[in-house]
């Protein structure tokens, strides 16, 4: 398993033969089943007219589809359909990610989205998500979109072996104002949910609201309804943070969060430079234009959702 004390930014890039044998017991995956799949999840997009999906993926994007679906080829397949095709419906969600852009500079500055630097004990990559930090009449829903995928993809690239042991999120909702609420609509809510479960390639084993006041509640019930049993079963509220970092450790948590590692502060400004830093490769996406416009197929074993 990877390492707790071993930095995001130097983490090795080839999965150790521990990391390898988590994910042939979780995962189904092998060396033999990893280079299979890979081929033929490569030849069923070269070989489909009716994909939204670019003719050039990178191989390491179709490895986190199959970790995501557990070498699942039918379920992969539907999953990276999805993928696109929710890229498709909210372009504004997606594209024109140049951090750089003023608006995106500034959810940078208030560290909307902090990836911790380490991974926890269980090789799992943590995700602070401080969501009610910006101002809802300046921030719109998909700048904060375009940020968060910013600063997921960027900490993927240093730590791709959270593609097997899984992501963690915590989610500090203190001191929402009205506007907060109204932003996230149930249109907001459903694509995210959508995104969570059914989407992007990310294996989330737990997500934790914290700070909820009672306001909202009404929130977490939306949230909620949308949810399959098992992703509810992995979901989390706190109405502080006293308890819900019990079993991530403290030398890889904020100080600001009871941890010992660095501040929010020192957190933020690492993620921007690191951000910045690789804006061509976390832009290079909307440089494709190759992507097929025709609807992806369905049929009933392989359902996508339309939202």
């Amino acid at each position: 398993m990877a390492s707790s004390d071993s930095v995001i930014h130097h983490a090795q890039q080839e999965l150790t033969s521990e990391d390898k044998k988590y994910a042939a017991t979780h995962l189904n995956e092998t060396d033999e089943t990893r280079e299979n799949a890979i081929a033929e999840i490569t030849h069923w997009i070269e070989k489909s007219d009716n994909l939204l999906v670019p003719a050039q993926i990178d191989n390491f994007l179709i490895l986190r589809f199959l970790r995501v679906c557990k070498f699942n080829l039918e379920k992969t397949k539907v999953r990276i359909q999805n993928y696109y095709k929710q890229r498709s419906d909210l372009p504004e969600w997606y594209t024109n990610k140049n951090p750089f852009r003023p608006e995106l500079q500034e959810l940078l500055d208030l560290g909307i989205l902090l990836p911790l630097r380490k991974p926890d004990s269980q090789g799992r990559l943590v995700f602070i998500l401080r969501g009610t930090r910006h101002d809802p009449s300046i921030h719109k829903i998909p700048d904060l979109s375009k940020a968060c995928v910013l600063a997921i993809e960027a900490a993927i690239k240093y730590y791709p072996a959270a593609s097997v042991y899984g992501y963690v999120v915590f989610i500090d909702v203190a001191n929402p104002t009205m506007g907060h609420i109204f932003q996230f609509q149930p249109y907001v809510l459903t694509n995210l949910i959508h995104a969570w479960q059914r989407c992007y390639p990310m294996r989330y084993q737990k997500i934790v609201i914290f700070n909820a006041p009672t306001i909202f509640d009404i929130v977490v019930k939306i949230l909620k309804s949308f949810m399959t049993e098992k992703m509810k079963s992995r979901f989390y509220i706190y109405t502080n943070a006293l308890h819900c970092f019990e079993d991530i450790p403290a030398n890889i948590l904020p100080v600001e969060y009871g941890g010992t590692d660095v501040t929010l502060q020192e957190l933020t400004e690492y993620w921007k430079k690191n951000i910045e830093e690789n804006r061509d490769w976390l832009t290079k996406d909307e440089n494709d234009q190759t992507t097929q416009t025709a609807e992806p197929e369905e049929t009933e074993s392989q359902e996508i959702t339309h939202l």
